[in-house]
């Protein structure tokens, strides 16, 4: 199968004949072809967005989401599809891709919601005879680019609010996830999304990515993907007066206190920590625990690590797939040699598993290393792979000040049975999400997704807040006084 744009409704070969295969992690199956584009297809996608956007932004907000009911209705129909296409070019297990999917389901219905809301705001004028008013715009065309960790879910983060907004979106998914991509054109098509209001560009960062944050007529980019690139689109679209909205790195810490449920903390642990086999940005990294529960702690994760099985996702059994690719296994590789160079004591993992059944897939054990100290490197810097670091603290406070010790701040979780720390965790933890009692992961759609620091800049997808970035504010007043009246002037009381 050969993966060409779509563009202005149909299937449309890029400018260049240049195609990248795509792999199955799990066993390194090519399953497809994709073609990558230049940008003189980010162009004509541009022009055929703008021309579209035009008219959408007239089709009432209602209108427009009756389409996202539809997308929704066909994105459950076929979920079970879609799983297996996403397990098969991410690696995530089966069950894990079924709520992947299952996340774009309820987002295409959240997002329909709002087509009846979008609320502005009246408020009183301060002279008589006078309206005053805001309401919410729509941008025109936006740019979306989306990582391969996620391919169907955060893409649907940031489309399905354009969409309902009335933006048109020019959207370039991940060269190692494109097939998800290539559904969701389907599903676009199939609901009759007029032409032009979706269009998919496949293609690199360099050459894609780089052309959109740098069209004029793009005037909002969403980014998910690592602190490093998205500085750098922060800078381009600051050169542009673009607005963008950055969702990036993590190095989240589950926080074990002394009184924890320390059975329930371990579960919490294990799938925040190797689900996915540790490639989401909200992936537990660090464990933090109190010293008079460590080694318990560590005893009950290391057991129930050696119960996870390993595979390809597709296997209904398999708790742990492979992660994305033969640079990911000696990224994650490296950050072992790291660790252990830096003093800190490997109990469990460390190694690529390379023998058979694992030869053809890119497959890393779950990892636990153990004294390490909050300065290291593998307690600062993201390593994205199945890696755990236990840190040792004293009290609630020092938990505390371990966890914000770090550049990132998008997710965090504390286990404990003390009403008054977790109200203060509340407060204090300096990440955009916190959890009580549940690990790092599990964020719900209606709530904002996003982080503080370097993990992102502001903006939130998810919840209505994802409307923000794809909305312009506008006031309005309106002066039925038949004379001229001056604000501020004429009301100088």
């Amino acid at each position: 199968m050969k993966l060409t744009n779509y563009v202005n409704g149909k299937w449309q070969d890029a400018a260049g004949a240049e195609f990248a295969p795509v792999l199955n992690p799990a066993n390194g199956e090519e399953l497809a072809q994709v073609q990558l584009a230049t940008a003189e297809d980010v162009g004509a996608a541009v022009k055929a967005a703008k021309a579209a956007q035009k008219k959408w932004a007239k089709v009432p907000a209602p209108k427009r989401a009756d389409y996202l009911y539809e997308i929704g209705r066909l994105m459950k129909e076929r979920k079970e599809h879609l799983a297996q296409v996403l397990t098969k070019e991410m690696g995530k297990v089966i069950e894990e891709g079924r709520g992947e999917v299952q996340e774009g389901i309820d987002m295409a219905y959240y997002m329909a919601g709002e087509g009846r809301r979008l609320f502005g705001e009246t408020t009183p004028s301060e002279l008589a005879d006078k309206f005053a008013m805001s309401v919410r715009s729509p941008i025109g065309v936006v740019g979306l680019i989306t990582p391969w960790n996620f391919p169907v879910a955060i893409a649907t983060w940031k489309s399905f609010p354009a969409i309902v907004a009335g933006n048109a979106f020019l959207w370039k998914p991940a060269t190692e996830t494109p097939m998800m991509a290539y559904e969701m054109a389907k599903i676009f098509d199939e609901v009759g999304l007029p032409e032009g209001v979706a269009n998919i560009v496949f293609g690199s960062g360099s050459e894609v990515g780089t052309a959109m944050i740098e069209h004029p007529d793009i005037r909002v980019i969403s980014f998910t993907g690592s602190t490093e690139t998205g500085r750098k689109v922060a800078e381009a679209c600051g050169r542009n007066l673009k607005k963008v909205s950055l969702e990036m790195g993590g190095k989240n810490a589950v926080i074990v206190m002394e009184d924890a449920d320390l059975d329930l903390a371990v579960e919490g642990i294990l799938w925040s920590a190797y689900g996915t086999a540790g490639q989401r940005c909200t992936a537990c990294s660090r464990v933090i625990v109190h010293k008079d529960v460590k080694e318990d702690l560590q005893k009950r994760l290391l057991e129930k690590i050696g119960t996870l099985t390993i595979g390809d996702g597709l296997d209904e059994s398999v708790k742990v797939g492979p992660v994305i690719n033969k640079k990911a296994l000696e990224k994650i590789h490296s950050y072992i040699e790291i660790g252990q160079q830096e003093g800190a004591t490997l109990l469990t993992g460390g190694t690529i598993l390379s023998e058979a059944p694992y030869d053809k897939g890119n497959y890393y054990a779950p990892t636990v290393f153990s004294e390490v100290a909050p300065d290291m490197r593998i307690a600062q810097e993201e390593i994205f792979g199945p890696v755990v670091s236990m840190i040792e603290v004293g009290s609630f406070e020092e938990a505390i000040e371990v966890n914000n010790s770090v550049i990132y701040g998008l997710s965090s979780s504390i286990y404990t049975q003390d009403v008054n720390r977790v109200f203060k965790a509340q407060r204090d933890l300096d990440t955009g999400i916190v959890y009580i009692n549940a690990g790092t992961t599990g964020a719900e759609i209606h709530l904002p997704f996003g982080g503080t620091k370097g993990t992102g800049n502001g903006h939130r997808d998810s919840g209505v807040a994802a409307l923000d970035v794809f909305t312009e504010w506008k006031s309005i007043y309106v002066d039925y006084s038949g004379k001229l009246q001056r604000a501020q002037i004429d009301n100088d009381n």
